[in-house]
């Protein structure tokens, strides 16, 4: 943690509203905001923007270092550190890091072995050892359609970090896969699964989700509470499903797949995130609604960087030009996803809270990371 910090001559991008001046950290906190002069010794930031770190809560990253090509498996430690540091380096500060429980067994190519406890222990093991640049939380993607999803979140308790728990019923013909074409290009790709095994695989989820698939959102529900994290929704598609989420406490929704699903979220009192990749392509990969539709509608409260790191920086730029309205963008990027998260002691640039911090400069509408810190140290 760094004893003090200075960063002058900047743009401070403020809840409510951008002001020319400087910031102080003292240790790893914001100790000062103001328009006077800078204290000798002060980062000279040539009128570039400073803003929160960003909050990521969403996001398969770590998953791609472990399996860097399909059926290649990454030693953890250097997978773990490596997806740290490329976090850091687009700027996101705070990360919670998706870890699926929730398995499938027996033989094919839809089978998916439990990992997350074992790499859990030793993401909350590399954080004590002080080795990891940036803030680690715990995000545990319940898979309804699993054999195993108790059993591997009884394995999980209050000292884990576990923040998130998300609720996610990969059935397919509704939500994110209604349309089985995409999951079978999808399938195709990831395990290239011919026509046989994909059909296999299909009558598998549904078979399970049938079984399971009441007694294990019942029972996620339950263990979000026991873990004290809060509960997230997955690709919820109609209104009816928006209540169900409503009903069992559901405190944002991650991917709405529908207009109709993000204005009933709106009615609820649910916030809704949507994946920057989606914005910043100009639609879903899914075939599912477009993140800048709802952004025009004023249905977006937060995004999430998804599976591109970068595009999270990228996405507050973007919706910034859409909305003419700086601040509210960048908020979409860290003060309401750590809001949501629980999280009181940062996302915002106020005096008290955690100096999270980023410098930021712009090439045309392009952001440009200058320099990153997380509590006051510079992490890139």
């Amino acid at each position: 943690m760094a004893e003090s910090l200075c960063l002058a001559n900047a743009q401070l991008v403020l809840p409510d509203r951008v002001i020319d001046g400087h910031l102080v950290v003292e240790n790893g906190v914001i100790a000062a905001i103001t328009t006077g002069a800078a204290p000798k010794g002060a980062i000279d930031c040539r009128g570039d923007l400073v803003m929160p770190g960003l909050v990521e809560l969403h996001t398969d990253n770590v998953e791609r270092h472990l399996e860097p090509r399909p059926e290649v498996d990454w030693p953890h430690l250097p997978a773990l550190l490596a997806h740290d540091a490329e976090l850091a380096s687009t700027g996101i500060t705070t990360v919670f890091d998706a870890l699926r429980v929730g398995s499938t067994l027996g033989t094919g190519k839809g089978r998916y072995d439990p990992y997350a406890r074992k790499l859990a222990t030793e993401l909350l093991e590399a954080r004590a050892a002080g080795d990891l640049k940036i803030s680690h939380f715990i995000h545990l993607r319940a898979e309804i359609c699993s054999e195993t999803l108790l059993q591997e979140l009884a394995d999980f308790g209050p000292e884990d970090r576990v923040g998130l728990v998300s609720l996610m019923d990969h059935t397919p013909g509704q939500r994110q896969f209604r349309d089985l074409t995409a999951l079978r290009i999808y399938q195709a790709k990831k395990r290239n699964m011919n026509d046989v095994e994909f059909a296999e695989h299909v009558a598998n989820l549904k078979l399970m989700q049938a079984r399971y698939g009441a007694a294990h959102e019942a029972g996620a529900v339950t263990e979000a509470r026991r873990l004290g994290a809060v509960l997230a929704s997955h690709d919820d598609t109609t209104a009816e499903q928006v209540a169900r989420s409503a009903e069992i406490g559901v405190g944002f929704a991650e991917f709405p797949t529908t207009l109709e699903a993000a204005q009933a979220c709106r009615e609820a009192g649910i916030a809704v995130m949507m994946g920057a990749p989606n914005l910043i392509r100009g639609g879903s990969h899914s075939g599912n609604v477009a993140a800048a539709e709802l952004a025009q509608a004023g249905l977006l409260d937060i995004v999430s960087s998804d599976y591109v790191p970068a595009a999270l920086l990228l996405s507050a730029f973007r919706l910034a030009e859409l909305w003419d309205d700086l601040p509210r963008a960048v908020a979409c990027v860290t003060g309401t996803p750590a809001r949501v998260a629980g999280l009181s002691d940062r996302g915002r640039l106020e005096p008290g809270l955690r100096a999270d911090l980023l410098r930021v400069s712009r090439r045309g509408a392009a952001p440009i990371l200058r320099g990153a810190w997380s509590r006051g140290a510079r992490v890139a």
